[in-house]
C-alpha cells in the first residue's frame, strides 16, 4: 500500500524563511511587536523550533537585516567617482529603509556581525572610498555620517504629511507657516512628497561639504 502524502504538520523552516516572516511581523507590528514568541505564532510553529535554524533574536534580525539591505545596490563603488558612488547608493539605501521603516529601531543599534550580505555590502562602500582617496582612518566616519542622514531621511518618507501643520497656531508663528505652505506648494508642482526635498537639499550639502573635507586632507 502506497503511503498517502499528505500536508505537512508545521511549514519547512529555515532561516530565510524565518529571517522573511520576522520582517513581515516587524512591518505589521512594529519594533515594539516583534518577539520570538511572536514570530513563532506567525510561523505556526513552537518558539523553540526556531533555535534549529537560528541562533537567537540577534540571528534572526542579523538575517533581517541582510534582507533589507540585500536590494541596496553599492556596485557603482567599484566604477564611479566616490562621490557620485556615494550619491547613488544614499538613494537605494533609503528606499530600501522606508519599505520597512519599524526595522530601523531595532536594526540602527545592533552590531553587524552575522550579517554576511550586509558586510559585502559595505566592504563595497569602503573600498570605494579608499579608492577615492580618503584616509583609512576616516572611512567608517564619513560612511556613517551618510548612513545616520539617511535613516532619519528614510523615517522622514513615513511621517504624517501634516508634521508641520500648525492649524489654528498659524497666525502665532506665520512665517513658519508660510515656509510650510511654499514647501508644499513647491513639492507639489514639482510632483514629489516634500520628503524628497528635505532628502535631496540635505544629500547635496553632505556630499559637498564632504568634497570640501577630502580636499582639506589632501593639503
Amino acid at each position: 500500500m502506497k503511503r498517502r502524502v499528505g500536508r505537512p504538520a508545521a511549514p519547512v523552516l529555515s532561516r530565510e524563511v524565518i529571517a522573511r516572516a520576522a520582517l513581515g511581523l516587524i512591518d505589521d507590528a512594529g519594533a515594539e511587536g516583534f518577539s520570538l514568541s511572536a514570530l513563532a505564532q506567525r510561523l505556526g510553529v513552537r518558539p523553540s523550533s526556531l533555535y534549529n535554524h537560528v541562533a537567537g533574536r540577534d540571528d534572526i534580525l542579523a538575517a533581517v537585516r541582510e534582507l533589507v539591505s540585500d536590494s541596496i545596490d553599492a556596485s557603482m563603488f567599484a566604477e564611479l567617482p566616490w562621490d557620485e558612488a556615494m550619491t547613488l547608493w544614499a538613494h537605494g539605501y533609503r528606499a530600501a529603509f522606508a519599505a520597512h521603516p519599524p526595522a530601523i529601531s531595532l536594526l540602527a543599534t545592533l552590531p553587524v556581525f552575522g550579517a554576511l550580505r550586509t558586510l559585502r555590502m559595505y566592504e563595497q562602500v569602503v573600498t570605494g572610498l579608499e579608492r577615492g582617496g580618503w584616509p583609512r582612518e576616516t572611512v567608517i566616519p564619513v560612511m556613517v555620517a551618510v548612513e545616520s542622514f539617511i535613516l532619519g531621511s528614510a523615517l522622514d518618507v513615513v511621517a504624517p504629511p501634516d508634521m508641520f501643520d500648525s492649524g489654528p497656531l498659524a497666525a502665532e508663528v506665520p512665517a513658519f507657516a508660510a515656509t510650510v505652505r511654499a514647501r508644499d506648494t513647491t513639492a507639489a508642482s514639482l510632483g514629489r512628497p516634500p520628503a524628497d526635498l528635505s532628502f535631496e537639499v540635505g544629500l547635496r550639502a553632505m556630499i559637498e561639504g564632504l568634497r570640501h573635507t577630502l580636499s582639506a586632507l589632501a593639503g
